[in-house]
């Protein structure tokens, strides 16, 4: 967001999400060492509640690009609509929120690549992915199989430091998280069916690999972003069922369908309600370019993050229009 603002031509405020000061201040030198000029990159860190406003509402910004949750990107969406004293034009946002993603997984499925996938969907970057599978939606032939395989595979994960290279996860990012995610995964035990809760470090803000399992369709963990490693495994009846149940989302971000059925792939272009599809893979690890990348309802506005028009939005565009058949001559 920050560099495409740039190539843009404009100037820009970088402001970091707090826990991510550090990495915003290497950012920052890699600019300002590349030729940056002064002033046209600012990088300002800081808590978001106390900058974020100011920055929202302040009548010289033109453009807010926001990456983080639904509750502050709607929040950032109603007082960027406000026109404020000095104000002579409409601010514009583009806000990347949400997933609660989901990966259907038919009876003629390959089970050997769909447990993969889904697992490293779920439980890549400890599920600290705005993509990540939350949710397998698996059709009823082949659910207790598939449910005992994933439940397996996940249990050979090794949980660890992320800097070393035998760990498959390592640590959510801070405390805060650590206990969001232990809190949702505690009301879920309270009346879903827990197929898998991973042992984790006692040091560290680990939080293991959960998995639920005959998880009802509109169960808060069904519905709700985690953003934590876990996993609710859904039960459909028919695949009309399961691309109703995916779609029942607030969110379009990502998903996926495993399948090897030809008008099931067929009906999953058509129907599946995401802005990033994914068959027979994984629906993490968008490349730019190749799969541009971004969702609509709940999950966010703009254009995709890697498309062809995404630096449009970063212009304000004219349109110039000139008689050339003068009349007369004017030397200069």
């Amino acid at each position: 967001m920050s560099v495409a603002a740039l190539a843009a031509g404009n100037t820009v405020l970088f402001k970091p999400a707090l826990v991510t000061a550090t990495i915003g201040a290497d950012l920052n030198a890699i600019l300002q060492e590349a030729g940056c000029p002064p002033g046209v990159f600012n990088y300002l860190p800081g808590k978001g509640s106390e900058i974020g406003p100011h920055l929202t509402n302040h009548p010289d910004i033109h453009l807010i690009a926001f990456t983080g949750s639904q509750e502050v990107g709607c929040q950032i969406y109603a007082e960027a609509a406000q026109l404020r004293p000095g104000q002579k034009h409409l601010k514009r946002v583009i806000a990347e929120m949400g997933g609660k993603n989901a990966i259907i997984v038919d009876e003629s499925a390959d089970l050997d690549r769909a447990v993969v996938d889904v697992m490293r969907s779920a439980f890549g970057y400890a599920g600290q992915k705005c993509s990540a599978c939350s949710r397998a939606i698996v059709l009823a032939p082949i659910y207790d199989t598939f449910c005992q395989r994933l439940k397996e595979a996940v249990a050979s994960l090794r949980i660890g430091p992320a800097h070393l290279p035998d760990t498959d996860l390592g640590p959510v990012i801070d405390a805060s998280a650590q206990r969001k995610i232990q809190e949702t995964i505690a009301q879920g035990k309270q009346d879903l069916k827990l197929l898998l809760e991973m042992p984790v470090p006692a040091d560290g803000y680990y939080v293991g690999p959960t998995l639920f399992q005959d998880v009802p369709p509109d169960h808060p963990l069904a519905q709700a972003e985690i953003f934590g490693p876990v996993l609710s495994i859904l039960k459909a009846e028919t695949f009309d069922e399961a691309i109703a149940i995916l779609n029942r989302s607030d969110y379009a971000l990502t998903g996926g369908l495993h399948s090897r059925t030809p008008s099931h792939i067929e009906r999953a272009y058509a129907e599946l309600e995401v802005g990033n599809l994914y068959i027979n893979r994984g629906i993490t690890g968008a490349l730019v370019d190749r799969q541009p990348f971004g969702g609509f309802k709940l999950s966010g506005i703009g254009s995709k993050a890697g498309g062809p028009d995404y630096l449009l939005q970063f212009l304000e565009p004219r349109t110039v229009t000139e008689n050339v058949q003068r009349q007369g001559f004017a030397p200069h």
